[in-house]
C-alpha cells in the first residue's frame, strides 16, 4: 500500500471535515439542508459576459496553450481597471500576472518564497489557503490575532520585533474572510512601514474589494505609498463578476514578486483558457453594471439575515463588504457545538470559527450564498431553533 505524502498531514482542518461528514449524513439520512457555508457565488455571470465567453468558445483557434502571462488584452484590462478603481498605475508587461482564480496564487506565492522553516505571519482567523499554502511549502506560521476590539485588524505593535524581522511573507485580507472587517488607507501605510523596517513582502487578498455595500468602497493596498516596493495583491474575477467556476483571477504589484512567480507557475501549468480570458478582459472594460447589481443583492440578502436572526435575540454585526457575516454564537455552546445543533436540528449549515484558527473561537461564518427567498426560511428556521433554547441565549 501506497503511503501518502507527510505533507498532507497539515491539510483539511478537523473542523471542515467533520461538517462535511455531518452534511452528508444528514442528507443521507433525507433532512433538508441550506448550506450557507460555502463562500462561492451562487449567482451568474452578466448576460453580455457570457455572450462573449460562448462566442469565444466556438473560435476554433482558441484553444492552444495560453502559457503563464496569459493575454496581452487580459493584462492591459487589468491595468486599465487599476487605473480607474484605483488610481494605481500599473505595467501590463511586468506588474500583472493573471491567475487560474486568487487561490491559485495565494497557494503558489508560498512555493515562491518559503523554504523548510521559514516563518510568514498569518492572520488569525484567517482563510484556510493561508495557513495550508505555507505548510506545503514547509513553512512555520506566526499567527497574526484579529481580535474585534481591533476591527479585526492586525495590532503591528503586538507582533514580537524579533519574529517579523526572521519572517519573510505577510499576509493581510480586506475586506476579510472570515470576519468581514474592512481597512483605511491609514493601516495599510502603517503597514507599508512595518514591511520595510523587516524587509517583509506583503500580500494582500483582495477578492472581495468589488463586495461592499452603502456606497463604501475599499481602498487597495497598493494606494498607501511605496506599496508596490514591499507587496502584490491578488483579485478574484471570479467573484467580483460571478464566474467562480471559470477560475479567473490577477495578482499586481512588486515586478520582482511578479516574475518570481510566474517562474514558479511556468513549471506548474500553462495558463487560464483563452476564453476565459477573453471574458474576463471584457468584464473589466465593460460597464460595471453587474457589479452594482450583485452589491444590491448582496446587501438585501444581508439585511434580511441580520434583521430576521435579530428578531429571535442573534444580534449579529453589520457588514460593510464581503458575502459573509461574521456572527457570535448566540447560545453558551463553542462555535463548533452550535453549528453541530444548527444543522441537526434547523438544518442549516454555516461555519464554526474555530475552523479559521484559534481566534475564530465564538464566531460562526454565515455566507450569503442563496436566494432571499431561501434566506427567508433560513430565518424561518432560526427563529424556530433559538425560540425554545430560552436561558441559553447569550447577551451578546
Amino acid at each position: 500500500m501506497l503511503i501518502p505524502s507527510k505533507r498532507l498531514d497539515c491539510l483539511g482542518a478537523s473542523v471542515f471535515s467533520e461538517m462535511d461528514n455531518l452534511r452528508l449524513e444528514l442528507e443521507k439520512a433525507g433532512k433538508h439542508l441550506i448550506n450557507l457555508s460555502i463562500g462561492s457565488p451562487d449567482r451568474a455571470p452578466a448576460i453580455e459576459i457570457r455572450q462573449v465567453l460562448s462566442q469565444a468558445v466556438f473560435d476554433e483557434t482558441q484553444y492552444g496553450y495560453t502559457l503563464t502571462r496569459g493575454t496581452e488584452e487580459f493584462r492591459k484590462a487589468c491595468a486599465a481597471w487599476y487605473l480607474e478603481r484605483f488610481g494605481v498605475t500599473l505595467n501590463p508587461e511586468t506588474e500583472v500576472l493573471p491567475l487560474m482564480g486568487s487561490q491559485d496564487g495565494l497557494a503558489h506565492i508560498f512555493l515562491a518564497y518559503i523554504d523548510p522553516g521559514d516563518l510568514a505571519l498569518i492572520p488569525d482567523p484567517g482563510y484556510p489557503i493561508y495557513t495550508a499554502g505555507l505548510m506545503l511549502a514547509g513553512g512555520e506560521k506566526v499567527a497574526v490575532p484579529l481580535l474585534e476590539k481591533n476591527g479585526f485588524l492586525p495590532d503591528l505593535s503586538k507582533i514580537d520585533p524579533d519574529i517579523a524581522r526572521k519572517a519573510k511573507l505577510m499576509f493581510l485580507n480586506y475586506p476579510n474572510n472570515p470576519t468581514a472587517a474592512v481597512a483605511p488607507l491609514s493601516f495599510f501605510e502603517d503597514v507599508v512601514e512595518f514591511a520595510k523596517e523587516n524587509d517583509l513582502l506583503i500580500c494582500h487578498d483582495a477578492a472581495y474589494s468589488e463586495l461592499a455595500f452603502e456606497g463604501y468602497r475599499p481602498v487597495s493596498f497598493l494606494q498607501a505609498q511605496g506599496a508596490k516596493e514591499v507587496g502584490v495583491e491578488f483579485h478574484s474575477v471570479s467573484k467580483t463578476y460571478n464566474l467562480a467556476g471559470a477560475r479567473l483571477g490577477f495578482v499586481v504589484g512588486n515586478s520582482e514578486a511578479i516574475s518570481t512567480l510566474s517562474q514558479l507557475k511556468a513549471n506548474i501549468d500553462y495558463g487560464v483558457f483563452r476564453p476565459v480570458l477573453t471574458a474576463g478582459a471584457y468584464a473589466l472594460r465593460s460597464a460595471q453594471d453587474s457589479i452594482e447589481e450583485n452589491r444590491s443583492a448582496y446587501q438585501r440578502r444581508r439585511d434580511l439575515l441580520i434583521e430576521g436572526c435579530a428578531l429571535a435575540g442573534w444580534a449579529m454585526p453589520t457588514p460593510q463588504g464581503s458575502m459573509f457575516i461574521w456572527a457570535p454564537v448566540p447560545t453558551k455552546q463553542d462555535s463548533f457545538s452550535f453549528a453541530i445543533a444548527l444543522a441537526r436540528e434547523a438544518g442549516v449549515i454555516v461555519v464554526p470559527g474555530v475552523g479559521f484558527g484559534e481566534y475564530g473561537e465564538g464566531y460562526v461564518r454565515v455566507a450569503m450564498v442563496q436566494e432571499e427567498s431561501v434566506l427567508r426560511e433560513v430565518v424561518r428556521r432560526i427563529q424556530q431553533f433559538l425560540k425554545p433554547l430560552g436561558g441559553l441565549i447569550c447577551n451578546n
